[in-house]
């Protein structure tokens, strides 16, 4: 974990404008030094200038001191610097002065200038007093010593602090350029983290409103084709014992059949539970939504694998629904084609909960069941007449959950197509759908 700009700006501990007591105290002894240092070199100046000594150390003292705001105020310091120069004073402060100049985020011009300028005046000073000690006779070199003590004293006084700041400033600002992209990763990853976990909800949102669907269409019209043909033997067990021993007979393959269905799709949730199961592993939290939903997913293509009814069984479908008693008439149009495994799951779908609506709420009406197939799309309607007997429904007493249509235009229209529904003028009812084929 990195630290953000917040943190770092609430972590400084140091008086006035340090950010840290040690950078105060490092400053502090700079000054010091830089102090000590200037007073010394106050004598010489003030018997070459005529004033009392004392005033002399008072003003090295004072301009000494002056490098205790070399963070604040580091132009400044480096003018004092200049100033003092032929005064032949101040070379730690102006040594210090240029790195801390040099290090600073200031324009590179304000930098040169002020270098530039300290390299001029070391340069005239050194010239001078070189020429002024060779003329008394302390120095007995040539004449091309002046020049060379002049350019070389200046060039290393000034250089090596430019350089060294330059390289320090540079160094300093990269590493703030990359604490700075790292807070801005780390912020991206939560938020990616966040955005994953929300997915994660989101597909297990999905995913439980697609079991519910699913289990619906399952065991809704095997049910209620149950519930039928237990009405049907009841009414005809005693007067046509035959035909009730083949009620019965219909009931028991319909309960076997939703029960296979239904094994098929806990057997299909119970792997994707023991695949998770198997994951010992510890997994960060950041990383919890990406598992979950990566796991949704898995779960989503290994129930896709598994086999689901298809068009052809269509017939079969009709025929289980003629045997409770349906009046149904089936017609097909165009050519007849295979189709993607989840457009033709949901076109049975569709017809199969239509036909269990008509079991509930107009058992015994004649039903009339077309599907299309087009260029582009497949087309499927399921429409009933009115039933003959208005109580006939509710003399089975089958239930509604009010589900079943909601069901379809999910299914419908999560493939791109169109669902609609609703009663007809004559008194039945009629559910329509088109599915692009693509």
């Amino acid at each position: 974990m990195t630290t953000t700009g917040e943190d770092r700006i609430t972590g400084l501990t140091g008086p006035w404008w340090w950010a840290r007591w040690r950078s105060a105290v490092l400053d502090g002894s700079l000054a010091l030094v830089s102090a000590l240092e200037c007073g010394a070199e106050g004598i010489p100046f003030a018997k070459d200038a005529g004033i009392p000594v004392s005033v002399g150390i008072v003003f090295g003292l004072l301009a000494g001191s002056v490098l205790l705001l070399r963070r604040k105020w580091p132009i400044a310091v480096v003018l004092v610097a200049i100033a003092i120069t032929p005064a032949q004073m101040g070379f730690l402060m102006g040594i210090v002065g240029l790195y801390t100049l040099a290090a600073a985020e200031l324009p590179r011009r304000i930098i040169v200038a002020l270098a530039g300028m300290s390299l001029l005046g070391t340069m005239i000073v050194t010239f001078v007093r070189v020429r002024q000690d060779m003329a008394r006779g302390d120095l007995t070199l040539g004449d091309w010593f002046v020049p060379f003590a002049s350019i070389t004293t200046s060039l290393g006084l000034t250089a090596p602090p430019v350089l060294l700041g330059l390289y320090v400033g540079a160094r300093r600002r990269l590493m703030e350029s990359l604490r700075e992209r790292a807070d801005s990763l780390e912020r991206e990853l939560q938020l990616l983290a966040e955005r994953a976990e929300e997915r994660a909800e989101w597909a297990r949102g999905e995913e439980r409103t697609r079991i519910a669907r699913e289990m619906h269409d399952v065991v809704a019209h095997r049910v209620s084709l149950m519930v039928v043909h237990a009405a049907a033997l009841q009414a005809v067990a005693r007067k046509d014992p035959d035909k009730a021993v083949r009620n019965a007979a219909l009931v028991g393959d319909m309960g076997r059949q939703a029960l296979t269905e239904l094994r098929e799709m806990l057997g299909v949730l119970r792997s994707g539970d023991g695949g998770a199961a198997r994951r010992q592993a510890p997994v960060p939290s950041a990383a919890l939504g990406v598992v979950a939903a990566v796991a949704v997913s898995r779960a989503v293509e290994e129930e896709g694998a598994a086999e689901g009814p298809y068009l052809s069984e269509l017939d079969e479908l009709i025929g289980q629904s003629a045997a409770a008693g349906m009046v149904v008439d089936l017609s097909v149009e165009g050519e007849i084609r295979s189709y993607a495994r989840q457009i033709e799951q949901t076109a049975y779908r569709v017809v199969q909960e239509a036909l269990t609506n008509v079991h509930k709420h107009a058992a015994g009406a004649k039903t009339h069941v077309r599907l299309a197939h087009r260029m582009s799309e497949i087309a499927m309607q399921v429409e009933n007449e009115p039933p003959p007997e208005p109580g006939s429904a509710a003399a089975a007493r089958l239930p509604s959950g009010g589900n079943g249509l909601v069901g379809m235009r999910e299914r419908v229209v999560a493939l791109g197509g169109v669902f609609v529904s609703g009663p007809t003028d004559a008194g039945g009812f009629r559910v329509s759908a088109v599915i692009p084929a693509v």
